[in-house]
């Protein structure tokens, strides 16, 4: 099981964190949300809420069966954050984004890979990030595909939707979904060019 922070101190976190990434056009709007885990259940930023505008004494609070107990009302992506935890236990928060170069991928057609450019991409997020389907926000019929893109890696791409990243610790989850976006951006810029990726000894190299 991963090490659970204090509850103030993951407050503060959130909304410090959601502010930094609302500030830097991670988030816009009311688009995006955070979950943490806490003894006994979960933090997670209420419904229709802004990443810019989180206050420490005004979180969801959710126990361990996901069942809202404090609070305002949570995020209606609770499905997506539920499957995350489940695939991947030692996950201790998990960041969904609607970022700008990753959810410019998810609109493509086709698998939205990120081609292995950067260390920092396998080492963050492995060897890949895989892309789920569209389904509309807040649906529980994207729980087996969550589950299944979870255990695969850290990181998911959802179709037409953005991203989701699960971390260690919040500040980890974080770092994971701003190298995706960067990572995303990147793809885009090498598009077309004749491009180095990283070869599969080096790719071995980092994840050994």
């Amino acid at each position: 099981m991963p090490v659970v922070a204090d509850e103030q101190t993951l407050r503060q976190q959130i909304v410090e964190l959601g502010t930094s990434l609302f500030q830097r056009g991670f988030s816009v709007g009311s688009a995006g949300n955070i979950s943490a885990r806490i003894d006994g259940g979960y933090l997670m930023t209420p419904t229709n809420s802004s990443l810019g505008r989180l206050r420490a004494d005004a979180l969801s609070v959710l126990n361990e069966k996901w069942e809202h107990v404090a609070g305002p009302r949570p995020s209606k992506e609770v499905v997506m954050h539920r499957a995350t935890y489940q695939a991947r236990p030692a996950t201790a928060a998990v960041v969904h984004l609607h970022s700008t170069y990753v959810t410019a991928l998810s609109c493509l057609n086709g698998e939205a890979a990120i081609p292995p450019l950067t260390p920092y991409f396998i080492m963050r997020l492995g060897r890949e990030v895989p892309t789920v389907p569209y389904y509309k926000p807040g649906s529980a019929e994207i729980l087996a595909d969550i589950l299944d893109a979870a255990g695969r890696g850290p990181a998911i791409i959802l179709a037409n939707h953005g991203s989701i990243v699960a971390g260690s610790s919040l500040e980890d989850a974080v770092n994971g979904a701003e190298e995706l976006e960067v990572s995303a951006q990147l793809a885009f810029l090498a598009d077309g060019r004749d491009v180095r990726p990283l070869a599969e000894a080096e790719i071995q190299e980092l994840l050994s």
